[in-house]
């Protein structure tokens, strides 16, 4: 964290919203960690945490919906290209489309917070052709109103405290990780009792 608050104090939002790209693009950098970077650097008064937060959204959003355009345009034939085969491996592939079999479009709301699968799910949502760009903006952008201001604001509010703030990361993330689970179980008992009426 203290490269990533070095790097975005020098270079302020163009950093954020670059490695926010990157992130999209499927590097292995936790975008939790770069949010709430850009948080700590507001709260340290190199930028204002207003803008900052709308910048991590245009970041986040642009980078998903580049990864889904990939696979829309080029179908099948991205996985012929080097760095996609490497995150988008055959394993990744069969559990995103599993995933789309059960959850159909609640998959793409669920990817901002499943790191390892996020740029996969996207890619693959887009080579289906099945799912509109707007379709996907609007699952993304849901999601991230709720995990970027988390993490853009609590970076802010604990730019000067950062023990209680590596703390409430944490705590954060177990927070979110427990709301998701108990919505999908919310989201199944739902389906399977609309399943259940239909056949009576």
């Amino acid at each position: 964290m203290d490269i990533l608050i070095s790097i975005f104090s020098d270079y302020g939002y163009v950093a954020v919203f670059v490695m926010l790209l990157l992130c999209g693009f499927g590097l292995p950098i936790p975008e939790d960690i770069t949010l709430v970077a850009g948080g700590i650097i507001a709260g340290l008064g190199f930028a204002d945490v207003h803008t900052m937060f709308a910048v991590c959204m245009a970041g986040v959003l642009i980078g998903d919906s580049t990864m889904f355009s990939l696979g829309r345009i080029f179908g099948q034939h991205i996985l012929s290209f080097a760095p996609i085969r490497r995150i988008v491996t055959p394993h990744r592939f069969s559990q995103v489309q599993e995933k789309f079999v059960k959850y159909g479009n609640w998959v793409l709301f669920v990817a901002r917070f499943l790191p390892g699968l996020r740029s996969p799910i996207f890619i693959v949502a887009g080579m289906s052709r099945r799912i509109s760009i707007w379709r996907l903006v609007v699952m993304d952008g849901l999601a991230a109103c709720i995990s970027v201001p988390i993490w853009v604001y609590l970076g802010d509010y604990g730019a000067y405290n950062r023990e209680w703030l590596l703390h409430m990361i944490k705590r954060g993330q177990t927070g979110i990780y427990s709301l998701l689970v108990l919505g999908a179980v919310i989201l199944m008992l739902i389906y399977y009792r609309h399943k259940r009426s239909k056949k009576l």
